[in-house]
């Protein structure tokens, strides 16, 4: 096996990071289990909040420090948001309790249940893995598996903001429960921020495909991250199609040349990093001799394959699309795991939509995606923009100051702008950024591409929060005559909820985990779209065959135990880039 570069005498701490879907979770297993197998004492993290290091092991994790079994030296942690919510509420309340009077306790609880407040105290739990401490002692490496690229610059942004947010003493009742912790932790937060831009202790590893788009936001990325002091980093093109497997196979050979290409323009920025190339396996990085082959050179495809697997024909996505449209407006939301191809899908609905003649306003909630990358064009009856936080959060801020502001003192007006500097107000301001625009599904049809699952499930969380309040302060005359943006979720007729998954083991098993998630919250998912089939197409190279042979079990879970209604979209010799494209994706059969 080649020695890769950012396995080379690695330091303490590694990060792998980057676009969803492009395989950071395997390649942060496989890392560990490569460490544990040289002798080295191996703690895994994952804080991403939709965390599937437990499914790639095929064992339960959670929310402590797990020895994993089969792997000598190894052990794994998924920081859980809810979970570690719950202690840090407990840390804050319990101590209360009694002692100052009920409706008091009552208000910081519910301080205390919003998204922000779990973010930080996942948060919390990520730094105390950071500082030299008695909890970590025992490892030599911590490898981190974080969460999709937008929440995990968000994350480690926090440690600075909020170290200057209560070194500058702001802040008032609305974020006392949050500031009540932080008070405490400042001293492990700079120690955190210091061993993250440490070079000797911390190294970065950015995850990326041999896409253009994927490329353009690892550099994006890499620049961000440097910015905070993470200046150590290495660069891993993970899936590489090799040449040897394009003989007599158009789509393996528009693959190949696709990824050369995208190589070949790489952004300057990221060709002065150290970079390995991981070549593309035929099977599914599930279990432990899988992640064992991750990153050995070799191709072990099974040659008995036939060279040969016709397409077979699916459910499109022309007759679902055609479904959408009978209703003449509506809310269209797409879910899942990141890198599942959520941007250019709800892009696809949305041409089709507009096409027709149907207004359309085709929008986004991911930090990362770049919808205009996607589009490449403009056209009739579609309107295209995206949720900005930094945007959003200054135009919260403004509106705040000119009504609120409007009435108070010089000094009343200094204390609410320290407020608003609070990053407790991003979380406000996105929140109803996200209401505007569902209220706007009542005349025309709104398609949002969502962040990755995670985060997505913060937003939510969100705004089941708001609809409990709101539930709290009406009458039940008052209810009935209202409704929130959590009970047009809920609305299946106003509603439809599209999860987009890959016909692979691990993306499939988040999407019908997402499923259990939202039916909890009383929202029935529509639909699921399996997207980039290869079952979907005929090939004839031995390892799309292969990888076609894998996906039928896949599929057949999705179509028979979690899908209501299920469309297959085939894998296409051309990335659907442009309108044009999009619409020939959308009314393909």
């Amino acid at each position: 096996m080649t020695q890769l570069k950012f396995l080379d005498q690695p330091p303490r701490f590694l990060f792998f990071t980057g676009k969803g879907g492009v395989g950071k979770t395997s390649l942060a297993c496989a890392t560990a289990i490569t460490l544990a197998d040289a002798g080295q004492r191996v703690l895994l993290v994952s804080t991403d909040p939709a965390s599937n290091v437990g499914q790639v092991f095929g064992m339960t994790i959670g929310n402590k420090m797990t020895a994993v079994t089969a792997v000598p030296r190894l052990s794994a942690l998924e920081i859980d948001p809810q979970a570690a919510a719950q202690v840090y509420r407990d840390r804050i309340v319990n101590p209360v309790r009694g002692v100052l009077p009920d409706t008091v306790v009552k208000g910081i609880e519910e301080q205390l249940s919003g998204a922000c407040t779990t973010e930080i105290a996942a948060f919390d739990e990520f730094t105390a893995l950071l500082v030299d401490s008695a909890l970590t002692a025992d490892y030599d490496h911590i490898i981190f598996d974080t969460a999709p690229t937008g929440h995990t610059i968000r994350l480690l942004q926090l440690p600075g903001a909020w170290s200057d947010f209560l070194a500058e003493g702001k802040g008032d009742a609305s974020c006392l429960g949050p500031l009540a912790g932080l008070e405490k932790q400042r001293a492990q937060y700079k120690a955190a921020v210091n061993a993250l831009a440490d070079s000797q202790r911390t190294r970065l590893v950015l995850v990326a495909r041999a896409q253009q788009a994927t490329l353009r936001e690892v550099a994006r990325t890499h620049e961000e991250l440097a910015t905070i002091g993470l200046t150590k980093q290495f660069l891993v093109i993970n899936g590489l199609f090799p040449q040897a497997e394009t003989t007599q196979d158009p789509l393996a050979t528009a693959i190949f040349q696709r990824e050369q290409k995208a190589l070949a323009a790489i952004p300057e920025i990221l060709g002065q990093l150290p970079c390995d190339h991981i070549v593309l396996k035929p099977f599914n990085l599930v279990g432990l001799t899988a992640l064992r082959k991750l990153l050995v050179d070799d191709l072990p495809v099974d040659s008995e394959n036939k060279s040969n697997h016709p397409a077979i024909p699916f459910p499109s996505l022309s007759k679902l699309t055609d479904e959408i449209a009978q209703d003449g407006c509506g809310l269209i939301m797409l879910m899942g795991k990141g890198g599942v191809g959520k941007t250019t899908l709800a892009a696809a609905i949305a041409v089709n939509l507009a096409h027709r003649g149907l207004p359309v306003h085709l929008t986004t909630s991911d930090p990362a995606a770049h919808l205009s990358e996607t589009l490449s064009g403009v056209m009739d009856n579609l309107l295209v923009d995206r949720i900005d936080p930094h945007a959003e959060t200054e135009r919260y801020r403004q509106r705040v100051l000119e009504t609120k502001g409007s009435h108070l003192d010089a000094q009343g007006r200094a204390l609410l702008e320290e407020d608003l500097r609070s990053p407790c107000t991003e979380e406000i301001a996105v929140f109803q950024a996200f209401s505007r625009i569902i209220r706007e599904a009542g005349k025309k049809f709104v398609v949002m591409d969502t962040a990755p699952t995670g985060h997505t499930l913060l937003l939510l969380d969100a705004t089941g929060a708001y609809h409990r309040e709101v539930a709290k302060q009406m009458d039940s005359h008052s209810i009935a005559h209202y409704t929130t943006p959590m009970m047009q979720l809920q609305n299946p007729k106003q509603t439809k909820i599209l999860l987009a998954t890959l016909a692979e083991t691990t993306p499939v098993l988040e999407a019908a985990n997402l499923q259990a998630d939202l039916r909890r919250a009383g929202i029935e998912p529509w639909a699921w779209i399996i997207n980039n089939s290869l079952a979907a197409t005929t090939v004839q190279s031995l390892l799309l065959c292969q990888r076609a042979s894998n996906e039928l079990a896949d599929i057949e879970t999705v179509s028979t135990i979690h899908a209501k209604r299920y469309v297959v979209v085939p894998l296409l010799k051309e990335e659907p880039v442009g309108i044009q494209k999009l619409l020939e994706l959308s009314q393909s059969n």
